[in-house]
């Protein structure tokens, strides 16, 4: 099991980044969120989840260990895989998504693209009597911040990347910029799942 990786960002893109490690480039699968929060050139420290299959080996990273949890935990819910795993880890982070489960909160889980109602029924049916471990799992994480001026090109390329238009990517950044005029500014992560939410409205 590789439950982290930490070297310097060689590729960046919307749903997956390139981390080189001792003169080896990992490509790594993540969230918009996590892609948007990575800057090229620097280094960087991901929690990573490795999935072994029939026909490949894949690397999952996440800026937290709570989110990492969260997206083993999804999985063991019939008929979620990786990707609608990471999926609903772009709209609700770990914390957010135990109190969905635990309040039997639909409507919340029915915003991540691909989950409608009865596939959220059943996450709350399977998963909701270990809601509670998933929403103390985020306390004391820290995520990364945006610079100043990047945030909007990060959170409109990861919302691209999801499958969303450039025109509906600008509409919900617009929709979100008083997010990041707050001082200190939130983690991109969290501006993109409120980037997100918006387009699921």
């Amino acid at each position: 099991m590789i439950a982290s990786v930490c070297g310097l960002v060689c590729d960046i893109a919307p749903t997956a980044v390139v981390i080189e490690v001792g003169g080896v480039g990992l490509k790594i699968l993540c969230a918009p969120g996590t892609a948007a929060a990575l800057r090229l050139g620097e280094t960087a420290r991901l929690e990573t989840h490795l999935a072994v299959r029939d026909d490949a080996f894949v690397l999952y990273g996440f800026l937290t260990a709570a989110d990492r949890e969260a997206f083993i935990l999804v999985q063991t819910a019939a008929g979620v895989g990786p990707k609608l795993a990471l999926a609903i880890l772009s709209v609700l982070d770990a914390a957010e998504l135990g109190r969905a489960l635990a309040q039997e909160d639909l409507i919340a889980l029915s915003r991540v693209p691909g989950v409608g109602k009865k596939v959220a029924q059943r996450l709350v049916l399977e998963l909701k009597d270990k809601a509670s471990r998933l929403a103390a799992a985020g306390a004391g994480d820290e995520a990364a911040t945006p610079a100043p001026d990047s945030w909007r090109e990060q959170v409109a390329a990861g919302l691209v990347g999801l499958g969303y238009s450039a025109r509906d990517a600008e509409r919900a950044v617009i929709a979100v910029a008083d997010l990041n005029a707050a001082d200190p500014p939130p983690p991109v992560a969290e501006v993109m799942r409120a980037a997100l939410k918006h387009l699921a409205k």
